[in-house]
Formats: structure tokens, sequence, C-alpha cells
């Protein structure tokens, strides 16, 4: 993975830089002590991971991403813990607390590492396995892939969304709609506002609600339609 590391403090860009050469996949291309300095280098280089300090003078580390149309992958590498929430809204692969320990540095990476292979792989046509056969999301600092075949249903929570795999469930930050426009559409249907259901997994049908192993889910008045028509589609 090509790389860059972003902060203000010399020596810590000097210790990022002793941590990627001891690991194959990580390749630091440049070091900036200054976020601004970066912005114009991404702009015209492939860039896939970027070591981001968060504050920094007169851009911070926040504020840089902000400015980025399609940012790199990004680990947090800061001396204060108050900016952890904010990371996980920014879609960090990790934050790193200084001073940073490298076995620590290596867990990240290899996170990063991981995403990578995953993104490249999502990116390629591969007749065995299709982008659409699976979901990727994002749980705390991890991306966690989600086979569609074992889900069964999913519930929206305001800005978050439950899957769920039999008896166990994953929480993600995301919306309905992101969630529902990745999904097979021949496979996943949405019957409420707050439910999304895998269509070959439902057991039983009522004129109110779906059942899916133990659990009854409604089906909502503006979903009713819809959720009629596919199934006479598939005749189930």
């Amino acid at each position: 993975m090509n790389c860059i590391a972003i902060d203000d403090e010399p020596l810590a860009l000097n210790i990022i830089e002793e941590f990627c050469r001891k690991i194959d996949f990580i390749h630091l291309e440049a070091k900036f002590t200054s976020a601004i300095q970066a912005i114009d280098y991404i702009s015209k280089n492939k860039t896939d991971l970027v070591f981001l300090d968060i504050q920094m003078p007169h851009l911070t580390g926040l504020q840089f991403l902000r400015t980025v149309s399609s940012p790199p992958m990004v680990i947090f590498t800061t001396a204060y813990s108050d900016y952890a929430l904010e990371g996980f809204n920014v879609d960090a692969v990790d934050y790193l607390l200084k001073p940073i320990a490298f076995d620590r540095f290596l867990k990240a990476t290899g996170k990063a590492y991981n995403l990578y292979n995953l993104m490249q792989k999502a990116t390629q046509p591969v007749a065995e396995e299709q982008p659409d056969k699976y979901l990727l999301v994002k749980v705390e600092y991890t991306t966690v892939k989600i086979n569609a075949d074992d889900i069964l249903y999913i519930e929206g929570l305001k800005d978050y969304v439950k899957i769920y795999t039999g008896a166990k469930f994953i929480m993600t930050k995301s919306t309905m709609k992101h969630i529902e426009e990745k999904l097979p559409r021949d496979k996943f249907i949405r019957i409420h506002k707050s439910y999304i259901v895998s269509v070959p997994k439902i057991r039983a049908i009522e004129y109110n609600c779906v059942t899916l192993g133990e659990k009854q889910i409604p089906i909502g008045n503006q979903y009713r339609q819809g959720f009629n028509e596919l199934i006479q589609r598939i005749r189930l």
C-alpha cells in the first residue's frame, strides 16, 4: 500500500517511518509536517493510507479530511484520546495514541491491509463471487464482511442498522437506504420503514406480518403492494 504520514512533530514522523520500514506491505512515499502541504500531493498521487495527526496548526487532521474529495484510508496518530469518537465518525481504520508501540502500529496497519485487499477484490469482476453477494460494514474500527445469504433481516435504528444473522446481530452506522442499495434485489425487500427482510428466509406470511425464524415483522402499508407483487412473481 502507498502511504503518507502527516504530523507537525518531526520526531513522530521519524518513528512512523522507522515502523513502516519493518512492514513489507507498507510503502511510505512521503512525510509532511503540515496538512496543507499534503493536499496537493494527494490530488496528484495514488495514496492508499494516511497516518494522520489530528491536533496541528493552521489545518487539523479532521479539517484536512474534509478538504479531500475522495479521502484514502486513515489511521489517526495523536496524543489526545478526546477525538476518538470523531475518528469513528469519519470511518478511520484505527486510532493510535502516542507514544505508539510497534505491536499496536502493526495491528493497525494489518487492519488497513485487510480492508485494502477486500476493496481491491470488490472492484474486480470475479465469476465465483460478485460484490453484491456480501456486505462490507464498519463495526467500530474494524471492517466486517457479511455474506448476504447469511442475513435473516435488517432493522433500522435512527443512524444505525442491526444486521441479523440468525440469533446474532451486527450493528453498524448506516442508513436503511444505503444498506438496501447494496443488497441483491432479487433476495431482499423492504417491508417496513424499519425492516428489510431476506425473501428466501421467510417462513410464513400473514396479512400484516411475515415470520423469519422466531421473529414476526410487520408489513408497512406503503410497502405492502411492492411486497405482494414480489411474492406473486417468485411464487413462494
